[in-house]
């Protein structure tokens, strides 16, 4: 009987863990989703997701890459899994900033998704989470990188999952050990450490809310007075926390009091939120400090942000500010209505502020390291940056394509001639690899472009591009 009873609590947990983790991560994919075009939403993640258009939205706007898609009313289930089997395909062609390896998608297969098995999909969901998130951010901190290679035990501070093989189990838990190292050592640096609060783990240590608002606290000291959050309830901090997270630092609220507030918070709900805080302040002190107070959170490990002056850095948090709502505004435009006379004009004005700030940009990407690495700041304009041109790009590229009669099609055709010309050739090891993949290409272009007379000047551009990239590489030999 009491192993009956024993087996039967654990189950329960465990349903208890999934049914936070499968509302935290949804309200995570729709805060991504949103940014989609046209916005998409979630509303029940094992069903919404079996048929893959929303898991291949969800990986277009976290990579910033079109990917194929099987789209309609009356897509079939074989449909379904194309189009799941297209963002594993996508998935494992990626490699782990950790251990720069291609992930690795242990026992998820396109049937189970298209099934809708929660334990499944909720693992496919953290596994992006892990990659696109978690790994990504703390991947930028200088100061944490050391983490990675540290050769102390992984087990101690490894996922409490029980059910995978021992040895798959060993490989995976060897990453998260460090991703998840990086996020907790990001909070006792940045926050925990200056009121002597212990944050050991992403469990029981967030249970009283104490360090949700310390977090808070060191990104907006104005916002919390630590002295009355040690004298509230759990409850009544975790709420507070929460809400003065979404409404004066912009963070989307992807956990309530009751999801912490027990005595096994999920550890993956807590690190998928937590790092919402870690993207959109990296390192909060520095706006507040100055090098003796980096020095005193970071101790003895090197941190090149250091070397950036304080003005530069100032500089770099507002464009990054600029950026994220010069993406918002574009993304809101896109889906208005109006004329396409309008909608060029409104493109035209975006595009004017976009090149007016990429001047004041460029300077301050330039690497201040030896090493050419960029400092945790540089790195997050950059990468709002990106996203900046490519939702401009897609915009254009749309525009065009919407001209009437053959103009669409002309203005559709210049922006594939473009990209090929931009195009870069992957330089292998054996020049003879190189060789092919230079014959392919030019003979996907005679194909796309040879057809029409009017266009042979860009496909002669095309062609020179090819054969100078070619001569450049065998005079490397």
């Amino acid at each position: 009987g009491r192993k009956f009873y024993g087996l039967t609590r654990q189950k329960l947990t465990f349903t208890k863990q999934e049914a936070v983790q499968k509302r935290t991560f949804t309200k995570w994919i729709n805060s991504h989703l949103a940014k989609h075009k046209p916005p998409l939403e979630v509303n029940d993640l094992f069903e919404d997701i079996k048929d893959g258009v929303k898991l291949l939205a969800l990986l277009e706007v976290l990579s910033g890459q079109r990917l194929p898609c099987e789209q309609g009313r009356q897509l079939k289930r074989i449909h379904w899994v194309s189009n799941i089997g297209t963002a594993l395909k996508f998935l494992e062609g990626r490699k782990s900033v950790y251990r720069g390896s291609p992930i690795k998608l242990v026992n998820i297969h396109a049937t189970d998704i298209a099934d809708g098995r929660p334990s499944i999909v909720l693992g496919l969901i953290w596994t992006i989470i892990l990659y696109f998130q978690i790994e990504e951010l703390t991947s930028n901190l200088p100061a944490l990188q050391a983490l990675s290679n540290s050769n102390s035990s992984v087990e101690s501070i490894t996922s409490s999952e029980t059910g995978s093989p021992p040895m798959k189990r060993k490989v995976v838990n060897k990453f998260k050990g460090n991703a998840k190292k990086a996020l907790l050592k990001w909070v006792q640096c940045t926050a925990a450490k200056d009121f002597g609060i212990e944050v050991k783990d992403f469990g029981p240590s967030w249970r009283d809310g104490v360090a949700f608002q310390s977090v808070v606290h060191a990104i907006r000291p104005d916002l919390v007075d630590m002295e009355v959050v040690r004298r509230r309830s759990n409850r009544e901090n975790l709420e507070e926390a929460f809400a003065l997270a979404e409404n004066e630092l912009g963070i989307p609220r992807l956990l309530d009091p009751e999801d912490v507030d027990v005595d096994k918070p999920d550890e993956k709900s807590i690190m998928t939120y937590v790092a919402q805080f870690l993207k959109h302040y990296p390192n909060p002190q520095h706006s507040e400090t100055d090098g003796q107070q980096d020095e005193l959170l970071l101790g003895s490990i090197p941190t090149f942000a250091l070397s950036v002056p304080r003005e530069e850095r100032k500089m770099l948090r507002e464009l990054k500010v600029f950026l994220d709502q010069l993406e918002r505004d574009v993304l809101r435009a896109q889906g208005t209505e109006g004329s396409l006379t309008d909608k060029y004009q409104a493109f035209k004005n975006f595009r004017v502020q976009y090149e007016m700030k990429k001047k004041q940009t460029d300077p301050l990407l330039q690497p201040v390291q030896k090493d050419g690495k960029l400092s945790v700041d540089q790195a997050l304009v950059k990468q709002a940056w990106d996203r900046v041109s490519a939702r401009l790009l897609d915009w254009h590229i749309h525009l065009d394509k919407s001209l009437p009669g053959p103009l669409g099609v002309i203005g559709a055709w210049l922006h594939r001639a473009e990209m090929a010309l931009r195009e870069d050739i992957p330089i292998q090891h054996a020049h003879e690899e190189t060789a092919n993949v230079l014959h392919r290409k030019l003979e996907q272009h005679k194909v796309a472009y040879l057809s029409t007379s009017e266009k042979n000047g860009i496909c002669d551009a095309i062609t020179y591009h090819l054969h100078f990239t070619f001569i450049n590489i065998l005079s490397s030999y």
